[in-house]
């Protein structure tokens, strides 16, 4: 099943609960509880949106660009688009939000932050005794709520 077909339909304007401000070495949980320490800071703003869920069962993933926000901020803001990923075997789209649209050195810098990120992943989960398939796996569309589809000629 693709991982577009699995992602909810998306609010403009989401409200986004920041987990883990820009620069923060610390990675959490859904419940707060720490997931992992990087060893290098996250150069974005990472949370998820209330209410909406993901493939593996955790709230949506979101990250916010911009300048760094506290942890616990919630903000509503415009999507921009959605990354594909997969985490353990599951899909984990990343939805990402910014007051602006996006730019290309953006969105390169995401693809490239990804890739890495999932690169470390797979060795979390190889040490937890997980499914190491975690990948990025490129740009999904964006299903927003509301829409609604043409009818078939």
């Amino acid at each position: 099943m693709s991982e577009s077909l699995l992602l909810p339909p998306l609010p403009d304007a989401p409200e986004v609960l920041i987990e883990c401000p820009r620069f923060s070495f610390v990675k959490r949980r859904a419940d707060g509880s720490v997931d992992f320490v990087s060893p290098v800071p996250c150069p974005y703003n990472y949370g998820s949106i209330p209410g909406l869920m993901s493939g593996d069962g955790d709230p949506l993933d979101a990250v916010v660009l911009g300048s760094r926000m506290a942890r616990g901020h919630r903000v509503r803001v415009d999507v921009v688009g959605v990354l594909g990923f997969v985490d353990s075997g599951m899909p984990d789209p990343k939805v990402i939000c910014s007051t602006r649209p996006m730019s290309g050195a953006e969105r390169v810098g995401l693809e490239a932050f990804f890739r890495v990120y999932a690169f470390f992943k797979r060795g979390l989960h190889l040490v937890r005794g997980h499914s190491t398939d975690t990948r990025f796996t490129g740009w999904l569309p964006v299903p927003r709520a509301g829409a609604t589809a043409l009818p078939a000629p």
